[in-house]
């Protein structure tokens, strides 16, 4: 759709919002009138906080997580098991996880997985400021020395490879590698299972 007939702030407004990740050209148009139908007040906080969160959030020079601190507040708690990394591929997946508010440890956001076709290598992710912090301790939170990995990477072809190469390299080093336990999901029926499930269900069986 051409925008051709607007003036030239609302254009760069609709590319704006049209080069976001699931924004179609309608869609930015939408985004784009919602905002001059704001009060001046209102469009400005919105600037504001888009400004604010490009200058103060960074990533945790440790865990790569997303945060306005360094380190961050797990990564500086001293309740936290800084002995165990909890693996991720993104920070969504590190908050979706504390969440549930039963882990105690301390994680690692590879911000990406391994994925050889797409052109992702080991180069691209952070897995070698992940290996850091197994050879040396006081790239850890609070100088820990590492004891346990454990793999919470998303249970697909790239997540499955990039969990084996992490769990060698942990072996290498003497570093217990564990990962999350998958199986059939509640409420869910076996006939649309994948056969990947139902084997990790069948290993992970647990006794009534």
């Amino acid at each position: 759709m051409s925008s051709a007939g607007y003036p030239e702030s609302v254009r760069r407004l609709i590319d704006a919002f049209a080069a976001m990740p699931g924004i179609g050209r309608r869609g930015a148009e939408r985004l784009a009138f919602h905002v001059l139908r704001q009060s001046p007040e209102e469009a400005l906080a919105l600037a504001r906080a888009v400004e604010e969160v490009k200058r103060k959030v960074k990533h945790c020079s440790i865990c790569w997580s997303l945060a306005d601190a360094d380190p961050c507040p797990i990564c500086a708690d001293v309740r936290r098991d800084a002995a165990t990394v909890l693996v991720v591929e993104q920070p969504k997946d590190l908050l979706a996880l504390e969440r549930t508010g039963l882990y105690r440890g301390v994680y690692h956001v590879l911000l990406g997985r391994l994925d050889p076709l797409a052109g992702v290598g080991i180069d691209a992710i952070t897995l070698d400021t992940l290996l850091a912090r197994l050879d040396h301790p006081q790239r850890n939170a609070r100088g820990t020395a590492v004891t346990e990995i454990i793999l919470g990477l998303n249970p697909d072809l790239e997540g499955d490879t990039t969990a084996l190469w992490i769990a060698r390299e942990a072996g290498e080093r003497g570093v217990r590698s564990t990962r999350l336990a998958r199986g059939l999901p509640s409420g869910s029926q076996l006939e649309f299972a994948n056969p990947a499930v139902l084997g990790d269900a069948l290993k992970g069986r647990t006794s009534l």
